[in-house]
């Protein structure tokens, strides 16, 4: 097993654990899971997750990138183009933000138990230990997919709103031939498939992105 404290660790290793916090972060994300499973984002909805984790990673600097830029400015050679400026650290809303765009985009879904903000909050804190060599959590979410794995997500309906969606074993042959378990969606209410009839008119802001509209609860 790896270390989880890699002092000293190159920025290639660095990158290379986020990546894959990130994507296993998408893995775990339950909501996501179940449109992945029921094709809500068509025959494709696989590959559009594993786009969104591309997606997600792309708001970060690469440590790389990050790496280069530190030792250029270190020699006194600064040299690089405006054009190649490395984008600034994202907060957690701007995670958030591109969670929620996305699985009303590409799955047409509105997520509205708040899940997003945990993912988000996930993939921030990879994040900083990554920077500092530390994949501790790295190696944990990756345990908790690998137990995972091969079981599908079923929702459960409780008296409490805000129970968690259990994992469950799937036990029927053609499921697991398929890879396409199935879910109660009436068990399900906090992801709503959203008709594209009801779909609003998308908000522009001033830097020419769509906004994402937030459903209160």
């Amino acid at each position: 097993m790896a270390s989880s404290s890699a002092e000293g660790s190159s920025p290639e290793i660095r990158q290379q654990q986020f990546e894959q916090g990130v994507a296993i972060s998408l893995h775990l994300w339950q909501s996501l899971t179940i449109a992945v499973q029921n094709n809500w984002g068509g025959p494709d909805s696989s590959d559009k997750r594993d786009w969104l984790a591309g997606v997600i990673v792309d708001l970060f600097p690469s440590f790389v990138d990050l790496a280069a830029a530190a030792s250029s400015t270190t020699n006194g050679s600064n040299t690089q183009p405006q054009s190649e400026k490395l984008p600034d650290e994202p907060v957690a809303e701007d995670v958030e933000e591109t969670l929620l765009q996305v699985m009303f985009d590409e799955f047409e879904a509105n997520v509205d138990d708040q899940s997003e903000a945990q993912v988000a909050d996930r993939i921030m804190k990879c994040r900083t230990q990554c920077a500092e060599g530390n994949f501790a959590l790295v190696e944990e979410l990756r345990a908790r997919w690998l137990d995972t794995k091969g079981k599908k997500v079923v929702a459960q309906a409780a008296a409490d709103p805000d129970q968690d969606t259990d994992w469950e074993s799937g036990s029927d042959d053609d499921d697991e031939e398929s890879g396409n378990a199935d879910v109660d969606m009436d068990d399900a209410p906090a992801l709503v498939p959203v008709a594209p009839k009801e779909k609003p008119q998308p908000e522009i802001d001033e830097d020419g992105f769509e906004k994402v509209s937030r459903r209160k609860r």
